[in-house]
């Protein structure tokens, strides 16, 4: 059996109400390419949470969602600004801006975070040909330094942006654990704070595969359907995506497996903290970030696969998941412990 480690929620496996819709799922002939009854009852279904207006499609990963997202809604010779920890600027191989033709602009946070203030000053030059157009803002919820946007933070980005004529798309790989982190409906955060596309995942809370992208109006996703066809993300048995998704959401598997989640993170949190570990950053979601000596972090990973962050700084990332057990936090930490007193 491998052990449970704590490098990434995309390591853990796949929760058993999901394996069994996919079972379920796997019989007879349906229509293909989303012609199913399936992923119009997970359509409905994301209607329901969004509203009724929203235009959904279903894409393979996450990077194909946020590329969907993004080539929708521009042009070549726009730019997206991001935090410049964000994963379409630092963990895509660059599709965004091959598949896109758009320029990322990083936007440098210390928490994953942007501000009005760090956006306004990349909101120039609107109109110069010179110039790639500010277009988009995209925003990462949770963010990859495991912190939440609020919701009024949200809205205060949209406003702005908005008033610039620009769109913004959350990347809401891990979604779930915001919504339970904030303790807010889905919808509270997203179209009524102003998002204007959302990618939406659920692989990283029990899922096996799959992501959708959601547009808030749907005039502006007339071409969706062909970018999805272009870049590679239009699955032909869709079925199996739609039948995850319904599953995830019926009796609110998502919010059990996200609140596990984050909970493993608040007990490695507390229980690191008994050992003299310095902690980075808020622990709002399912990450944890802490900084240990080089030589007992290498150690460690040869008893616990995880990631070093920013080696500079000796800091490390440690991952919980929905299937992360107590017992898997409190014996890392007795290695840790060991190590720490050499």
């Amino acid at each position: 059996m491998n052990k449970r480690g704590f490098a990434s929620d995309n390591n853990s496996g796949v929760h058993p109400n999901i394996l069994k819709a996919l079972s379920e799922v796997n019989q007879g002939h349906v229509v293909g390419y989303g012609g199913d009854s399936y992923t119009q009852k997970a359509t409905d279904k994301f209607r329901e949470i969004f509203g009724e207006a929203c235009d959904v499609y279903f894409v393979f990963n996450g990077t194909g969602a946020n590329v969907l997202a993004i080539n929708t809604l521009s042009h070549s010779f726009h730019a997206v600004l991001a935090p410049h920890t964000a994963h379409i600027v630092t963990d895509e191989c660059g599709a965004p801006e091959k598949l896109t033709g758009c320029k990322l602009i990083p936007i440098s946070t210390s928490n994953g975070k942007i501000t009005p203030e760090m956006l306004s000053k990349h909101l120039h030059g609107f109109g110069f040909e010179h110039h790639s157009q500010p277009h988009l803002v995209s925003i990462s919820q949770v963010t990859e330094l495991g912190t939440v946007y609020t919701r009024d933070e949200i809205k205060t980005l949209c406003e702005l942006a908005h008033q610039h004529n620009m769109y913004v798309h959350m990347d809401g790989a891990r979604i779930a654990n915001a919504a339970v982190s904030l303790d807010l409906p889905f919808r509270e955060f997203t179209v009524d704070a102003g998002i204007d596309v959302l990618s939406f995942g659920g692989t990283k809370n029990g899922m096996m595969m799959g992501e959708a992208v959601i547009f808030f109006n749907p005039d502006l996703s007339e071409h969706a359907k062909y970018f999805r066809k272009q870049s590679a993300q239009l699955f032909s048995k869709m079925r199996y995506v739609s039948a995850q998704f319904l599953a995830y959401f019926d009796n609110d598997l998502w919010k059990k497996t996200a609140n596990h989640a984050n909970m493993m993170a608040k007990i490695l949190e507390m229980e690191v903290r008994k050992l003299g570990v310095e902690i980075t950053q808020e622990v709002q979601a399912n990450g944890v970030f802490a900084i240990i000596p080089d030589a007992v972090r290498d150690e460690l990973q040869k008893h616990y696969f995880f990631y070093p962050w920013d080696v500079n700084r000796h800091e490390v990332r440690w991952m919980t998941s929905f299937d992360t057990e107590e017992t898997d936090i409190h014996n890392f930490c007795s290695k840790l412990k060991e190590l720490l007193n050499g």
